[in-house]
């Protein structure tokens, strides 16, 4: 049976009294695509910030590529592994392309501002191999013809494009997506989904998404978790999800 990436166990979370997540519990396979849909309010977003630090559980656990991950911060989450990235991209509309998706390295520095104030070595090794790598990601997701542009005046769907270069330029082995297609037109989204698929084959990369769009959740995802209300209602393979009649009556409204 594969192997497990990721195991969130009995993870609770509440604001102010109000639960948000309720001992949610469910597995993500290494080298799967998961998507956890709910309608607005289900606690999507919270497990993603759970994940990558932002907040902290009320109790529960998550073990990550075999080890307990405990109450981290987001840099030790993209440390030990883990990117993100967000409804809005927070692109730095005043570089480049190239420039947002290097911004995607800056927690992985070994060099200091001395050195490369200085000119070292390894400053120099150190730069050659980030430049690289961003040209290496530009060429993956199509972005290369765009590389010295200001990412300010990109179209949407490639700004979308950019964010998740940032995210994979690091090599992730979890990559979390926060609505990657919100605000796209069917051709955008058809193109991202195909950019999905391919950081999952092709790089190797375990990737968590939210995603409204019922059809693209169906044709893109390995494996489903609905959520309600903070409780999971459904987890399975899409074909099994979407006749689950729980799950039905607390997203999808009918039969598919």
């Amino acid at each position: 049976m594969p192997e497990p990436l990721l195991d969130v166990l009995d993870v609770s979370l509440s604001f102010r009294g109000l639960k948000a997540l309720d001992a949610l519990s469910f597995s993500v396979t290494r080298g799967e695509i998961c998507a956890l849909i709910g309608p607005n309010g289900a606690g999507k977003s919270s497990v993603l910030n759970i994940l990558n630090g932002v907040y902290r559980a009320d109790g529960g656990a998550i073990v990550f590529d075999g080890g307990r991950l405990g109450q981290i911060r987001p840099v030790t989450a993209a440390r030990r592994g883990i990117g993100r990235t967000f409804q809005h991209a927070a692109l730095f509309g005043g570089l480049s392309v190239r420039d947002n998706v290097l911004a995607g390295l800056s927690r992985k520095s070994r060099t200091t501002l001395l050195d490369d104030a200085l000119g070292l070595p390894r400053a120099r090794a150190e730069t050659r191999g980030c430049l690289a790598a961003a040209d290496e990601i530009l060429g993956f997701l199509d972005l290369a013809p765009h590389r010295d542009r200001l990412v300010s005046t990109l179209p949407y769907g490639l700004q979308k494009r950019v964010d998740l270069g940032r995210a994979l330029i690091a090599k992730p082995k979890l990559l979390l997506l926060d609505e990657p297609m919100a605000g796209m037109n069917g051709e955008e989204k058809r193109a991202m989904a195909r950019f999905i698929r391919s950081a999952r084959d092709t790089l190797g990369t375990t990737i968590v998404l939210i995603e409204h769009d019922i059809g693209v959740v169906l044709g893109l995802s390995d494996h489903v978790v609905v959520l309600d209300y903070g409780r999971k209602v459904g987890d399975g393979p899409p074909s099994q999800v979407r006749s689950d009649p729980a799950v039905i009556a607390a997203y999808l409204g009918k039969p598919q």
